[in-house]
């Protein structure tokens, strides 16, 4: 079971062995070819116990340094280089996540998820390197959100809550008030009259 790799080829062509070999987490196939998810920007072995990948967004690679050239990081979860990620690499890893989908429905879980780790050494970690949890961190990103969108869009409070990712409004306006001082409307105001002085 070895796969004949050209050289000079920058991408393998996934073979459907090597597609069932990660759906199946097959760990005899470990140093045979590792694959990287783009939209995670993570490399992983074959028996990673990650959550399976869409196809479309996997490359294969013949070893861990031609992934790591290709700019792709570790999986914390199956070490693919044999080592672990540095923790301050990680929570970069999940706050770029974090920065890019707020408004979608972001869990502990889903973090840990995406991130290849477990979710109490994510909130462990993450806690250490930033002084806040994930959950404290998507707030304030929502929050500073909402704030770009009532000051630069007449949109409706219930349309802002949704697009930063807190579908329940009087929730919204709760939190946005004990993060800011400030209800969404009394903000947009505020800074409304800020302005036509």
């Amino acid at each position: 079971m070895r796969f004949e790799f050209q050289d000079n080829s920058r991408d393998v062509v996934m073979t459907d062995e090597m597609w069932q070999a990660i759906i199946d987490n097959d760990a005899s196939y470990n140093d045979l070819f590792f694959y990287a998810v783009k939209t995670t920007g993570i490399f992983c072995k074959p028996s990673c116990k990650s959550r399976v990948p869409k196809k479309e967004n996997v490359r294969i690679f013949q070893n861990a340094e031609e992934a790591l050239l290709a700019q792709f990081r570790p999986c914390k979860r199956c070490k693919p280089t044999n080592e672990r990620l540095p923790d301050h690499e990680w929570v970069e890893l999940v706050t770029d996540y974090i920065d890019t989908h707020y408004s979608e429905k972001l869990t502990l879980e889903t973090l840990a998820e995406v991130s290849h780790g477990s979710p109490f050494h994510l909130h462990r970690t993450f806690k250490k390197i930033t002084g806040i949890t994930p959950v404290e961190y998507i707030l304030q990103i929502r929050i500073n959100a909402a704030k770009n969108l009532l000051l630069q869009s007449d949109r409706a409070i219930v349309e802002i809550a949704k697009m930063v990712g807190i579908p329940n409004t009087p929730y919204f306006i709760t939190l946005f008030k004990k993060m800011t001082g400030d209800t969404p409307v009394n903000f947009r105001q505020l800074h409304e009259s800020e302005e036509t002085k």
